[in-house]
């Protein structure tokens, strides 16, 4: 009868096993920065063979990995913003790696179609956009977790949100490229500063823009409606015109059901409305006042119609999205 191990050898050879995979992962780790440093934006490509080697390792890993999932050939789609999204998640990746250049935590991926149709299978991704996030204790590839459609509402933040939550790492503020460079900053002060002569003689003429009061006009619309638009909102949270259905990919949704979002669209048809009723209000006040009596009648019954289908437009579009209701308040001697 063979005897059994004695337990130091046992122990032994656990030991060496652990060193083993230890070291194993230490080695995928040390490739995937490798990768990493040579990609500009930190985002590692990743093929059918990079996938199996490094997030079908066995489990659990040392890092988490976010995948994006692109396909060049539907890069046409204008409706699924795929070009934008994956600029939006490179701004992710090399905001993460500004503020923490040293972690070896969070990898950042892309994978294309065409190139690892096999991976796709594997992920389960039927439809794009589409963005994983593989944790270190995810044993199948199906398993991993997705990113909901509405992380895509605001791009590189709203997507910063979802790696937060999920990872309990801080990827920091999105760091943008300027909207000019800098040899572009020089060439207008240049022009700047070469126009300065122009200007004083167009100025002391009284031949500018500025004087002339329609320019005024149409300043003042433009504020007005930008105001009552919420355009500033969307700047600020980079809020999209429009999203993709999620039951139908092919179509598109312009007004979004909940107070937790809002879309660019909305705000500009409320906008609309609003600067329509305010337009109307300044003709009577100002134009209708000059007219003959019996056209006065006409257009302020026009106004009044127009006027009370966009008051009701805006609140029936308020009731739709937020739940919140006008009720009507009679005087009490009249009941």
């Amino acid at each position: 009868m063979e005897s059994p191990p004695h337990p130091l050898l046992l122990l032994l050879t656990l030991l060496v096993a652990a060193g083993a995979a230890s070291a194993g992962a230490d080695d995928l780790v040390a490739e995937l920065q490798s990768l990493r440093s040579r990609s500009p934006s930190g985002v590692i490509h990743l093929t059918d063979t990079s996938v199996t080697r490094f997030l079908s390792a066995p489990a659990p890993r040392p890092y988490s990995v976010l995948v994006f999932f692109d396909a060049a050939s539907l890069h046409s789609k204008t409706d699924l913003h795929l070009p934008q999204l994956r600029r939006e998640f490179a701004l992710l990746s090399a905001s993460f790696l500004t503020h923490n250049p040293a972690s070896a935590d969070l990898f950042f991926a892309d994978i294309e179609f065409s190139e690892s149709q096999h991976s796709f299978a594997q992920f389960g991704v039927n439809s794009l956009p589409h963005v994983r996030l593989v944790r270190p204790e995810h044993t199948r590839l199906a398993g991993s977790e997705q990113m909901d459609q509405s992380h895509f509402s605001r791009l590189a933040d709203s997507m910063a949100e979802f790696v937060e939550s999920r990872t309990g790492l801080k990827v920091g503020p999105i760091v943008r490229p300027p909207l000019v460079s800098r040899n572009q900053m020089i060439l207008l002060v240049i022009l700047f500063l070469v126009s300065i002569p122009f200007l004083i003689k167009r100025i002391m003429d009284g031949e500018t823009l500025f004087h002339d009061r329609r320019v005024w006009m149409a300043g003042a619309l433009f504020i007005y409606f930008f105001s009552v638009s919420g355009g500033m909102y969307g700047i600020i949270r980079h809020t999209p015109m429009f999203i993709t259905d999620r039951s139908d990919p092919n179509k598109l949704v312009f007004f979004y059901q909940g107070s937790g979002m809002q879309l660019g669209a909305e705000g500009f048809a409320v906008g609309f409305l609003y600067t329509l009723v305010g337009l109307m209000i300044a003709m009577v006040t100002h134009l209708l006042v000059r007219v003959e009596s019996q056209i006065q009648r006409f257009t302020m019954l026009a106004v009044m119609i127009i006027g009370w289908w966009a008051v009701k437009k805006v609140i029936l579009l308020d009731n739709w999205k937020t739940g919140y209701s006008i009720h009507t308040f009679w005087p009490s001697s009249w009941r």
